[in-house]
């Protein structure tokens, strides 16, 4: 019962989150506070410069099907960067002229403040020596392109209006199960049968006569 009161605690913080105005994105001055129970679904905004040559694909699977997560280095006028999750691309559209972001002048993001996935994917490690990625492990990523003083998150883009280019943003998944309260009532049934059963058996121990029987 306390997990499930932690369970729908989250669900609610985290519905309140995605539907509230969006924020700035954290500066370097908080990174070291950035937390998934602060922060996490967060909807923020962010402005800067694509580094479109830097972009990372990282496996995916969507409602869409199989293919990759395009992620992008914005380059913030502070010097720092954040990785953005651009959206979704077919596996048959990994190429980069299918998802190359515009070059000229700064843009502006909004979306939801995501912690990094670090090591990999379910029993598949991410490999940056060949450039394969299972899990957006921001250190790892901008290890592997070379960039400092990046954010320890990254940002899922939101979908606008009328977008139909890739990549497809806004497949974040915002689900949480949350079967503590069937959890509850199993484990309590289960325990309800075994004190019964245990306070048959004792009873059948302690009739009249059981001993005397037993003995012959």
């Amino acid at each position: 019962m306390h997990r499930r009161t932690w369970k729908l605690d989250l669900i609610a913080r985290v519905e309140a989150r995605v539907h509230a105005s969006p924020v700035p994105a954290p500066g370097p001055e908080r990174w070291a506070a950035v937390s998934p129970a602060a922060d996490e679904y967060r909807r923020v905004t962010a402005r800067g410069a694509w580094r479109g040559e830097r972009s990372t694909l990282v496996q995916a699977v969507t409602d869409r099907g199989g293919g990759y997560w395009v992620m992008t280095p914005l380059a913030r006028d502070d010097g720092t960067v954040i990785l953005v999750n651009r959206g979704f691309v077919p596996a048959d559209q990994r190429a980069p002229a299918a998802w190359e972001p515009p070059t000229s002048g700064p843009v502006t993001v909004t979306g939801l403040l995501r912690m990094t996935e670090p090591g990999g994917g379910f029993l598949r490690a991410n490999d940056p020596a060949a450039d394969r990625w299972y899990a957006r492990d921001v250190a790892a990523i901008a290890r592997a392109r070379g960039l400092a003083e990046v954010a320890p998150y990254f940002i899922d883009v939101e979908r606008g209006g009328g977008e139909s280019a890739l990549p497809v943003p806004g497949l974040t998944v915002i689900a949480f199960s949350n079967n503590h309260l069937v959890y509850g009532i199993t484990w309590g049934v289960l325990a309800l049968m075994a004190a019964a059963g245990a306070v048959f058996v004792n009873l059948d121990l302690l009739r009249p006569g059981r001993g005397a029987r037993a003995a012959v």
